[in-house]
């Protein structure tokens, strides 16, 4: 079975390495000031005469309360005026783009993240979806998955009421832990009350897949306090779950400087809330996706790994990596094509730029040949857990053991240690193999030896 795990203590100490989520490849350590809107537009115009569908991505910053561990780009206020002149140049974003593309490309996907995307107010969020759907294809029979992020201390029936009527069918609810001890150390104090309130809803109001979001590692937690969280979120039966592991990078995320150190698990207890929340995720029905995520079985992503048909983009794990990925709003990424790109993460930055009746596009990269490749090697490892070498032959017209021969011993390794399979055919990660499957995907990232670990988190 795909779900199988078998934990190995010792394998996930050997290959519990920081590296790279790969929601990319490359990843957008490497996106460089080189790529602008020319490259942008050129790519939005190759969308267009292919007609390929869409998949958007709209960025709402705000919050009105900061958590610290976050490492969002996001903008802390109680100024709910603040959104206006940000909703304004989002406005201005959207027909820009909107432009270069074709009327008759489908809007498959739409995603909605932050910040907290209801921050915005409810008239602010109707004008918004009615500016998206003047500018875009959005589909009106709610096949499309149109979802948004959800904290349950901002939003109540009318909320959820509201955002199904404007057609959003998914919710992704920010819940990390519901230990009040736990809750008071990351400053985000939110009841289980509040969150079964926001679930129920949904459920009335017919939304078609509910996502809780929980973090293992953050100050306070014991493997006893995590496991009675995980139980209580079993019994509100999400149709998937994202487990995260908390990368404490104070250098980098200020908030995260407000966390006492002294007081997060030890690496040991680390691993134990992972193998107990797996045990009792695996025990209630729940298969293991990969890379933190979980579904049950008859959800979309994991019918999806059952066909193969399963991928990856900066939204996560997904059903519609084949649309292009158009970001719009401070820091979203776009992958169109070959093309990545990424709007400024400066939010006056962003607004200047698009006050100009300028595209704020800040950096990014276009794949070359090897991009391709190997994009499409992770691709395949991450999503379905194996590799097939003649596909990949095929695919890119190279003889996949000459073109990688340089990594044969650290595959040999891998096999012999146990992690996978390895044969003239392809690769087979193993159950042993499947929580560390990052660690084999890095074997194949190019760039990863220029880069400094310590941006990325570890694997486990």
């Amino acid at each position: 079975m795909l779900d199988a795990i078998r934990w190995d203590t010792d394998l996930i100490r050997r290959y519990d390495l920081a590296g790279p989520r790969y929601t990319s490849y490359p990843t957008a350590v490497q996106f460089n000031s080189q790529v602008g809107t020319f490259d942008l537009f050129h790519a939005l115009r190759d969308s267009r005469k292919a007609l390929r569908p869409l998949s958007l991505y709209v960025h709402v910053p705000f919050c009105a309360n900061i958590c610290y561990y976050c490492a969002c780009n996001k903008v802390i206020t109680k100024d709910r005026g603040r959104a206006l002149p940000y909703l304004q140049r989002l406005e201005q974003e959207i027909q820009l783009i909107a432009c270069h593309l074709d009327p008759a490309q489908k809007v498959e996907q739409l995603h909605f993240g932050g910040g907290t995307p209801t921050f915005l107010s409810h008239d602010e969020l109707r004008q918004l979806m009615a500016h998206l759907r003047k500018h875009f294809n959005l589909l009106d029979d709610d096949s499309g998955d149109y979802g948004i992020e959800i904290d349950p201390r901002e939003a109540d029936w009318s909320t959820m009421g509201l955002l199904r009527e404007l057609g959003f069918n998914r919710v992704s609810i920010g819940l990390q832990d519901l230990d009040p001890v736990v809750q008071r150390a990351v400053n985000r104090l939110q009841s289980l009350e509040e969150t079964r309130a926001v679930i129920d809803a949904a459920r009335t109001l017919q939304f078609r897949s509910i996502n809780i979001d929980l973090i293992y590692g953050l100050p306070k937690q014991t493997p006893d306090n995590f496991a009675r969280t995980v139980e209580e979120v079993i019994s509100l039966q999400p149709d998937r779950l994202s487990v995260f592991n908390y990368a404490h990078l104070p250098e980098r995320f200020m908030p995260q400087r407000r966390i006492n150190a002294n007081e997060l698990p030890s690496p040991a207890h680390k691993l134990e809330m992972l193998q107990r929340t797996i045990e009792q995720l695996t025990a209630a029905g729940y298969r293991y996706i990969g890379m933190d995520h979980f579904a049950l079985p008859d959800d979309e992503l994991a019918i999806a790994q059952e066909e193969e048909t399963l991928q990856r983009n900066f939204q996560g794990y997904t059903t519609h990596g084949h649309c292009d990925l158009i970001g719009l709003g401070v820091s979203a990424i776009s992958q169109i094509g070959d093309l990545y790109c990424q709007n400024s993460s400066d939010l006056n930055e962003y607004q200047h730029t698009l006050a100009s009746a300028q595209l704020a596009t800040s950096r990014g990269l276009v794949c070359n040949a090897d991009d391709r490749l190997r994009r499409a090697v992770i691709q395949q490892l991450i999503c379905n857990f194996s590799l097939d070498f003649a596909e990949i032959e095929q695919q890119f017209n190279v003889d996949f053991q000459g073109y990688f021969g340089a990594l044969w011993p650290q595959l040999l390794g891998m096999a012999n240690d146990g992690l996978i399979e390895l044969s003239r055919e392809g690769i087979e990660v193993l159950p042993a193999g499947r929580l560390l499957v990052r660690s084999v995907c890095m074997v194949f990232d190019a760039y990863l030896e220029q880069q400094n670990r310590q941006r990325f988190s570890r694997v486990i």
